[in-house]
Parts: structure tokens; sequence; C-alpha cells
């Protein structure tokens, strides 16, 4: 059976070590994981491309039709084609129509079917650093981890959100996802940077290091989730926890929602935490000791 990541740039992905260690631990012998350099314009030729096979018990009882190291199982996806891919699948979960985006690929029964495991992965990353009921939140960024970040606060008890975008008209999208949860969005400049005061919980879904020009002000706040992993701590993550905040990684997010993942693709519960994380882990710190001075 075959699995793959797609998306663009895919070079730095860490799925493939995620999910592949999650198959050798599972005695899946006859999978693989690979990843692929996908854009939204060439999204739908590869999509088309590949193989459903029609799945009737468990992936490690051999009881999927037509299985073998060539048929497909599904498809991890990243930016930019967590939207792109919605008007392609045959069936889309509530979850991934709220949030506007799948994250994830399932073929079952002949038929492509998305989900979103982002959600779960944020869950459970601010979960495992004992944040699980937040009384208010910032949400820094716009795009579709912002959208996800939305679901899981919305989960975690939350009614309403601050979103802080350096352009409001931009975040259009996301507003439209905070009025499909049920949720009230407030929409601020990224200069609004009063709106932290009395924050519990504030997670910057922005590129490496663009929080960093708050760590200042992000340091008061008692809880900070950074989407970043690499390099890691980001300056806004070092200057929170030397506050004595707590502080939670992106790397967190990522092997919870591979997790989910592997549990989609598989069908299996079994699924190994901690040799994915150990798998996760080993590798950033391989590729921090290549990195160029």
């Amino acid at each position: 059976m075959r699995a793959a990541v797609m998306g663009s740039p895919i070079a730095h992905s860490l799925s493939p070590f995620l999910h592949r260690a999650a198959y050798r631990e599972m005695g899946l012998a006859g999978w693989s994981y690979e990843a692929f350099e996908c854009d939204e314009a060439r999204l739908p030729e590869l999509l088309g491309e590949l193989t459903p096979v029609r799945r009737q018990g468990r992936a490690d009882e051999g009881a999927d039709e037509g299985a073998g190291e060539d048929a497909w199982a599904g498809l991890s996806l990243t930016m930019p084609l967590k939207r792109a891919v919605l008007p392609l699948l045959d069936t889309v979960s509530e979850l991934a129509v709220e949030v506007g985006g799948a994250n994830t690929v399932v073929f079952r029964d002949g038929r492509r079917h998305g989900d979103n495991t982002d959600v779960y992965g944020i869950v459970r990353a601010l979960a495992e650093a004992g944040v699980h009921a937040p009384r208010s939140a910032v949400v820094l960024g716009g795009g579709a981890t912002a959208a996800s970040t939305l679901a899981a606060l919305r989960d975690l008890g939350l009614h309403a959100a601050t979103l802080l975008v350096r352009e409001p008209a931009r975040a259009a999208g996301t507003a439209e996802v905070a009025e499909r949860l049920g949720m009230a969005l407030a929409v601020e400049t990224l200069d609004k940077l009063d709106v932290f005061t009395g924050a519990d919980l504030v997670v910057s879904t922005l590129p490496g290091g663009a929080a960093d020009a708050f760590a200042d002000r992000l340091a008061r706040v008692p809880a900070l989730f950074d989407v970043v992993y690499s390099p890691w701590p980001t300056r806004a993550a070092a200057a929170v926890a030397a506050a004595g905040g707590t502080v939670v990684g992106g790397f967190a997010m990522l092997l919870h929602q591979a997790v989910r993942q592997v549990e989609l693709m598989t069908g299996r519960a079994d699924v190994p935490v901690e040799a994915m994380r150990a798998a996760g882990e080993a590798e950033i710190r391989r590729r921090a000791a290549t990195a160029p001075a």
C-alpha cells in the first residue's frame, strides 16, 4: 500500500519520517510513504493518476480488494492544497467543510474522502501541555491553519476569539469559517498588540520567525502555541518560557495530526505515538546539526 504527502514546497516535510516510523512499528511491511512536489495547478492531474482501492477490512489483514504495493491508501496535504482539493473529492467530513480545508484524503470503496486532522493535532498538542480550557484566545495569521485553530478553540469550549492579520480584507475566508463554527470573531491588524493583555492563550500561525517581532509583548501571556517547529525555540517561544508561561511548539501539532492520519489510512487504532515522536525529533536534530552556520 502507498501513501504520500503532497504540497509545495515539500522537501522540508517531516511527514515521511513520522508515517514510515508508524508503519515499521505496526508491522506494515508492504506500506510506503513518499513526498510529492505538487501545486494547485497540478493537483487535479496528479490526484487523477492515483488508484483508489476498495477497503473491506483492517489494513493488516490483507482484506483490501485489489490492494498491493501500488494501491493507494491515502494522502497528506499541506500548503497550498488544503482548500484546492475540496472540489476534487467525492465526500468531505463535516469538520473539513466547516474549516474550509482538508489535509487528509483517504481512498476507500473506490472514492476519495476528505478529512481534517489538523484540528485534532492542535487540541492534542495543547492538551499535552496542560492547556485544556482557555477563557480567551488570540490567533495571529488568517490562513488555513488559523481556520483549523478556530475549530480547535471551539472544541476547547471557546465561543469567541480575536484574529490579528496584516490585512483584514484577506481574512474574509477565515471570518466565514468562524461564522460556520458559531464563533464570534474580532478581526484586527497585527499592530493592535494591546489585545494580548488578558488573553489566556495566543496561537501564532505565522511563518517562521514572524512572531518574534512581538516577543516582548508575548512574554506576558500565560500560554503560547507557535506552529513553527524549526528552528526551535523561536524567540517568541523563548520569551514566554523565560517568563514562566506555557509554550507549545508546532511539532506536537504535526505529530498528532499525523497519528490521526495513520489511523484513518490504515483503519487501525494501535498507532505508535512515541515511536513517531522519536523519529520526528531525531530528524529535526539531524537537520539542525547539518544546517549551514
